[in-house]
């Protein structure tokens, strides 16, 4: 069982690998150029997508592998008041687009996270993003290729299993860290 589901990870890694390489330098372009440049990352999805989405906001404020200065990063996945307040006054598919019009501005990355790229809410959240003159990221699976090429950048994992797309969207974030350490200890290294 665990020694099948890992020999369909090694199948689809080569496959992830060649398809996915230009995507993922414009998504790790996209939030090294915004958090150089001071802004904050706004980062959204559902169930597995959410915890991810945190993932990644924490691995910014925190820390990925270097000692670094916090980064202004947030998961919309967090906020169970906001969550469950938005829902229940307006609707579910309002819930992140309503923090990114609160919370995001000209110059931030909204960061979105869906398996199968058709989730409302996290469409909703991009589209208003986009209305703020935000930089727009969809991380998703071969079901939303479409969707993807709405945005900014789209990242398309060439699978549709969802354990699958959700393992190699781990590995994509942490990709986007590893550049963001890069970026910043070349930019301490430069600084007098």
């Amino acid at each position: 069982m665990f020694e099948g589901h890992l020999r369909e990870l090694a199948l689809l890694l080569p496959r992830a690998a060649a398809e996915m390489a230009g995507p993922v330098e414009a998504a790790a372009r996209t939030v090294v150029g915004a958090v150089l440049a001071g802004r904050r990352v706004l980062a959204f999805g559902n169930g597995g997508s959410a915890t991810q989405a945190q993932h990644l906001a924490a691995e910014l404020v925190v820390r990925y592998q270097d000692e670094r200065r916090a980064l202004p990063a947030m998961a919309l996945t967090a906020d169970t008041a906001i969550l469950t307040a938005c829902a229940n006054d307006y609707d579910f598919a309002s819930v992140f687009a309503r923090q990114v019009e609160a919370l995001g501005a000209a110059g931030d990355v909204a960061f979105g996270l869906s398996t199968s790229g058709r989730s409302p809410n996290v469409l909703a959240a991009l589209d208003a993003a986009r209305r703020r003159g935000m930089a727009t990221i969809l991380l998703t699976g071969e079901k939303g290729r479409l969707e993807a090429a709405r945005w900014d950048v789209g990242v398309v994992v060439p699978s549709e299993a969802t354990a699958h797309i959700q393992e190699i969207h781990l590995a994509v974030l942490h990709a986007i860290c590893r550049e963001v350490d890069a970026a910043l200890g070349a930019v301490k290294k430069l600084a007098p």
